[in-house]
């Protein structure tokens, strides 16, 4: 347990689907336009798709600056209203953007939002870009990613976000490379959450570009419950162990992305993961074959190091999964998602293909028994030993080899509330801490260790978004469970 808290990420799907743009009423646009310069304009018809296409702005320059638009006001930094013909639009406007523009809601949707669909291209015949939705549930004041990172390259397709947030809530479209190439983004139309019971938007130390100092804040008064596809959980819904960001600039070592199947902190200069974290569930299993596709991760900044299969050629290390490929055996996707980079660390071949695999098969027979695991996993250190001897890196220095390797399972009886359950005690933790050794013994119930000796070892803050007090008690504890 550490005291600085991490936020929690709702969780993203990112599917194609047809674009739809949805009109708001002329009372409502009035209501929205009529907002005294200096107030924040918020929508009233809670009930109601909320739908912008940028027809009506003419905001002509760069420069930041307000713009009011049927929807409400919109601060636009380093982003336009284009009207050319090189710009990708259904009408004869849309929103561009540029170097790492931003569009910023100004307003509140007092409904929260559901699903968010948008229609984005690159600009002209500019190069891929890549963009991401923000939220704000404190008026603005601090902010955290709604969803992974998208890319796009050429004339532009819809796509659909699940957000999945109650409100009130506000949204921001940030272009998130910083290059030469821009972003053409129109049809943006924002359904009504329907209810359930996701996280709150918290924040996580992340400022909206304008802004140079870090935020500091708390976890949120209520204990929140991430929820994706049923059975399919957050697995961010224990906290952000680092408190990772998506600003490739602010933290190339601890650089938040979030997959559909997992999600991880990346070190840019190790090139591994720092820590991986996902849930496990039947909902997440079936007979999708193993795809073996290893290959570099193309969710990477530009201009980072791509680590390849090749990198390990020859090293006598294994590529070591994180996130194993059997816990992602629902559709094809799913377990490919796996076979990325971003993904693997240098692993002894025993510890990877022994001790791993038996704990990474006990914790299925888990599920299969009718329970469901939060996983935490990472490395630390450096310098392993693997069928060859001894290495510090691989790859001419660009892949750090990890002296140690840690798991953490939160097991639980399936069920729903499973923050209030953990911090009930209803939960059992194993964690472990191996030498990533070729000499590791197979049984990893020797390794069993406490929370707490990992985050003395790595730093972390594994349980974040438990009740203080919770997390000094459960993290204390070392399991000494059944092992098979």
């Amino acid at each position: 347990m550490r005291l600085n808290t991490s936020p929690l990420l709702p969780a993203l799907l990112l599917t194609g689907a047809l674009a739809a743009c949805f009109q708001r009423s002329p009372d409502e646009a009035h209501q929205a336009a009529a907002a005294a310069p200096g107030a924040d304009a918020v929508v009233l018809q809670t009930g109601k798709t909320l739908s912008e296409d940028f027809e009506a702005g003419s905001k002509g320059s760069y420069a930041a600056a307000e713009e009011t638009l049927p929807s409400g006001r919109w601060l636009l930094d380093d982003a336009l209203i284009g009207t050319a013909e090189q710009d990708h639009k259904h009408g004869q406007k849309a929103l561009r953007l540029r170097g790492k523009g931003r569009a910023q809601m100004r307003f509140d949707l007092p409904a929260g939002a559901g699903r968010v669909r948008v229609f984005h291209a690159s600009y002209g015949k500019d190069g891929a870009v890549r963009w991401q939705l923000w939220g704000s549930q404190d008026r603005g004041r601090s902010w955290q990613p709604v969803g992974s990172e998208i890319k796009v390259e050429g004339a532009g397709l819809p796509a659909t976000i699940v957000v999945n947030r109650p409100g009130p809530l506000r949204l921001e479209i940030r272009k998130l490379d910083g290059g030469d190439d821009r972003l053409n983004i129109d049809d943006f139309s924002v359904e009504p959450y329907q209810g359930g019971t996701p996280p709150a938007v918290a924040g996580n130390g992340a400022k909206t570009p304008a802004a140079a100092a870090p935020v500091t804040t708390t976890a949120p008064a209520t204990l929140p419950q991430g929820t994706g596809p049923a059975g399919q959980d957050d697995p961010l819904s224990l906290g952000n162990p680092s408190g990772a960001t998506s600003s490739p600039a602010q933290s190339p070592n601890n650089y938040l992305m979030v997959k559909p199947q997992y999600t991880l902190s990346y070190s840019r200069d190790r090139g591994t993961p720092n820590w991986v974290v996902w849930h496990l569930s039947k909902a997440w299993m079936g007979s999708a074959p193993r795809q073996d596709d290893f290959r570099p991760d193309p969710a990477l900044p530009r201009g980072w190091y791509q680590v390849t299969p090749r990198s390990y050629s020859g090293s006598g290390f294994d590529k070591g999964h994180n996130c194993p490929s059997a816990d992602r055996s629902l559709t094809l996707d799913d377990n490919s998602a796996t076979f990325l980079m971003t993904n693997m660390i240098p692993q002894a071949p025993m510890n990877n293909q022994r001790t791993w695999n038996h704990l990474e098969d006990y914790s299925r027979d888990l599920v299969q028994a009718g329970n469901e695991v939060y996983v935490l996993m990472g490395s630390y250190g450096r310098g392993g030993t693997g069928s060859n001897g001894p290495a510090q890196t691989l790859d001419n220095g660009h892949v750090t080899v990890p002296k140690r390797v840690w798991k953490v399972l939160v097991v639980l009886p399936n069920g729903s509330g499973d923050l209030q359950r953990i911090a009930g005690g209803q939960a059992r933790l194993i964690a472990i801490d191996t030498p990533n050794d070729n000499s590791v013994d197979p049984d990893w119930a020797k390794y069993r260790t406490s929370v707490d000796a990992i985050e003395a070892a790595t730093g972390l803050d594994l349980l974040s978004l438990l009740p203080v007090e919770a997390q000094a008690r459960l993290e204390a504890q070392v399991d000494a469970g059944p092992t098979r």
